[in-house]
């Protein structure tokens, strides 16, 4: 009988790995701290690429489903100056490799496909160590489970990386401030031309104002800067007209349209700090016990993350499919191909992270992504 697998994290990842595990006839089961499936939003727009988050639906054997949430033109892409001015525009004309889905609408897809009782919710975990054989992982209702097999897809703050790797993320030095916008198309009509039918960026030195078209006319704005972390700790982020007033001042000159997307948010503005592991992070091969998704690569985000995540998930079911009765090999091989790739991924991201934050920008982000 293949060995039983355990999952810390109802992410992307944990749910694709628990999902192909199930194609293959391995038993899984997943422990989430949220406690359920509709606890909080699940962030907005997600576009799944072909060389990486498709494989992972194909994986998944959820193709025809993930085609059914894709949301037709919001592959658009519309890149402006500061004073709204369009430097490059690319219309969705349906060739595209990257359509985009709603995260949370994903997550549920992979939910549903799984067994009843795959997933156990309110599982928060905060304690995992080795035993004799195998692992034990305490959860904050006190009560442990232990495991022959266990994975980490618990996100920056893994609590099973601890395992592997003394690494700790540390401030990446950039932080979202993320702001909606309802019903954009009759409240806030020039903004909602600006940003047009997918996604807007508008790269500057330091600091960015970027959206996407949700469903409904939703416009998910997320206003980037480039700041230390004491910078933000000044501002009383339960006040959202103090929050606006000291985020918009960043953004002065700036075209109305664009600003709107902070000073008109139908929401608290919710701050994001962004954390890294070190580049290149990686760790000796330790029985039993591996990681996926920003456990095991975390970076600030750079529309990769969850991609790499569900190709993790489901590039491990595959090995542990694949060597049913060695599950070293499995987990070897594993790692062998994830460590490379996430540190091309994260690589490519520092250097873009660059090109759209540093003193050329734009022209030298609009140049690069053109090319």
């Amino acid at each position: 009988m293949p060995t039983p697998v355990t999952i810390v994290g109802a992410g992307l990842g944990g749910l694709v790995l628990a999902r192909v595990l199930h194609v293959h006839g391995i038993p899984a089961t997943v422990h989430e701290a949220e406690p359920s499936p509709s606890a909080r939003t699940q962030g907005g727009m997600l576009d799944i690429h072909d060389y990486n988050g498709q494989l992972a639906v194909e994986a998944a054997r959820l193709t025809a489903e993930f085609r059914g949430l894709v949301l037709e033109g919001r592959e658009e892409l519309r890149i402006l100056n500061r004073d709204g001015t369009v430097l490059l525009e690319q219309p969705d004309d349906g060739t595209g490799s990257r359509p985009e889905v709603q995260r949370g609408e994903l997550r549920q897809l992979l939910i549903d496909s799984l067994p009843d009782g795959t997933v156990h919710w309110g599982h928060k975990a905060t304690a995992v160590r080795a035993l004799g054989e195998g692992y034990e992982v305490t959860f904050a209702d006190g009560c442990t489970v232990t495991t022959p097999l266990l994975v980490g897809a618990d996100g920056a703050w893994s609590r099973v990386r601890s395992l592997v790797s003394a690494a700790e993320p540390a401030y990446a030095g950039s932080a979202f401030v993320e702001t909606y916008l309802y019903d954009s198309d009759n409240r806030h009509p020039a903004t909602a031309k600006a940003v047009g039918g997918g996604s807007l960026m508008t790269p500057s030195p330091g600091k960015a104002i970027q959206a996407h078209r949700e469903t409904g006319g939703t416009l998910h704005a997320y206003v980037v800067l480039v700041r230390p972390l004491d910078w933000f700790a000044a501002i009383d982020f339960t006040d959202p007209a103090a929050v606006a007033a000291r985020v918009v001042a960043e953004f002065d000159g700036w075209a109305p349209e664009l600003t709107a997307l902070i000073t008109e948010s139908d929401t608290t503005p919710v701050f994001r700090p962004h954390y890294t592991l070190p580049a290149g992070h990686r760790w000796e091969r330790v029985p039993g016990v591996t990681l996926v998704g920003d456990a095991a690569h975390l970076a600030p985000p750079n529309g990769e993350g969850a991609n790499l995540a569900m190709l993790d998930g489901a590039e491990l079911g595959k090995a542990l499919a694949a060597y049913p009765d060695d599950v070293e090999a499995a987990l070897a091989e594993y790692e062998q191909a994830m460590f490379p790739r996430a540190a091309a991924i994260v690589a490519e991201s520092n250097e873009m992270q660059d090109v759209m934050f540093g003193e050329n920008a734009p022209d030298g982000f609009v140049a690069r992504f053109a090319g």
